[in-house]
């Protein structure tokens, strides 16, 4: 099914390439600026199996990215920076803004050499448990758990099933199978089902933190560059509207004291975890602005236009996909044509 949907995905952008129908929607949806999202920068993997490839793009794409950005005069911009141009409405020269998801070790090592040669600026939005090495980034021990097995037993609403992983095609219907069945369940149960997970196919679940995400004496050095600012991704990177009130107040107040308190500086942007619907709505962004943030940014696709002043904590995104790391894609996506096509031609959505 998700191969299907990416299917469709590439024609729509496609269609709206070669009809040039993104030029002429350009004046209209482009709004002010945009707030690109990313989350692993790092060179391309040969395994035929990568299930998280969606979240991976390589420097050379973020480069082709930036080099886009600069050829439509558009100003790289920080939030802060962002954020002075909504609230003061001044618009005279369209803006995009770089950031990245989770806390990733390439972060540093594979996207900063890439944003030093443009003087661009990002934000990182750290996950506190994973920079102190004790977080679980699930999607990625799932992949690692699938791409270990050549069968998945797993017990699924009642029912005992048996999975085939003997293929990469089928290893990866058995991901999609998983990834749906977990983001379905509490926070505590996807937890548990995922670390029986590992358990059975040998994969150190508690090793992945480490292995990809920058240490909490990492970010220290790597927040000394002017060009990094560190905003906030909660403590545990849960979906906030399945938590009671206090708990996800507690994941956005903590998230950054933990951060400030290492990093000694102020955090006052924040990415909600998933960041989709189902995850973040008009509570969560209520409570975003009541502990103190500027600006909280989601996953809904979109551009950025002047009433989103109203809406700082219900920022959209677009995404630097690594499904389609095509160049020929960018002035689609900065012509903010797909994303007016996805959202049914709304520009904010803050419900």
């Amino acid at each position: 099914m998700k191969q299907l949907r990416h299917a469709v995905i590439r024609a729509g952008l496609e269609a709206l390439y070669f009809s040039g129908a993104h030029v002429l929607m350009r004046p209209i949806f482009a709004g002010v600026g945009a707030i690109f999202m990313l989350h692993q920068v790092r060179p391309a993997r040969s395994d035929d199996f990568q299930p998280n490839r969606h979240l991976e793009v390589t420097p050379e794409f973020l480069r082709k990215t930036l080099i886009h950005l600069r050829s439509r005069g558009i100003d790289l911009v920080t939030l802060d920076e962002m954020h002075r141009r909504l609230v003061e409405r001044n618009f005279a020269r369209p803006f995009a803004c770089i950031t990245l998801d989770d806390g990733y070790r390439d972060n540093r090592d594979f996207a900063l050499p890439v944003l030093r040669e443009f003087d661009a600026p990002c934000t990182v939005y750290v996950t506190s448990d994973f920079a102190g090495g004790c977080g679980r980034l699930w999607w990625i021990a799932l992949e690692r758990a699938v791409a270990a097995a050549c069968t998945v037993e797993v017990t699924i609403g009642g029912v005992e099933s048996r999975l085939d992983a003997g293929t990469p095609a089928a290893k990866q219907a058995a991901f999609d199978r998983l990834h749906e069945w977990l983001r379905g369940l509490s926070e505590h149960d996807m937890r548990r089902e995922v670390a029986a997970l590992c358990t059975q196919h040998g994969i150190d679940e508690a090793a992945v933190c480490g292995d990809l995400c920058l240490s909490w004496d990492e970010l220290t050095s790597f927040t000394r560059d002017p060009l990094v600012t560190i905003g906030a991704h909660t403590v545990t990177h849960c979906s906030l509207a399945g938590q009671s009130e206090a708990a996800a107040s507690r994941e956005l107040s903590l998230g950054r004291e933990r951060i400030e308190q290492v990093l000694q500086r102020p955090v006052v942007h924040l990415a909600y975890p998933y960041g989709d619907s189902k995850a973040a709505g008009k509570r969560e962004f209520a409570l975003a602005g009541a502990a103190g943030y500027k600006t909280a940014v989601t996953t809904r696709p979109g551009m950025i236009f002047p009433d989103a002043a109203e809406h700082l904590t219900a920022l959209p995104r677009v995404s630097l996909n690594g499904n389609f790391q095509d160049a020929r894609l960018l002035p689609v996506l900065t012509s903010g044509a797909a994303t007016a096509m996805w959202n049914g031609f709304r520009r904010v959505d803050a419900g």
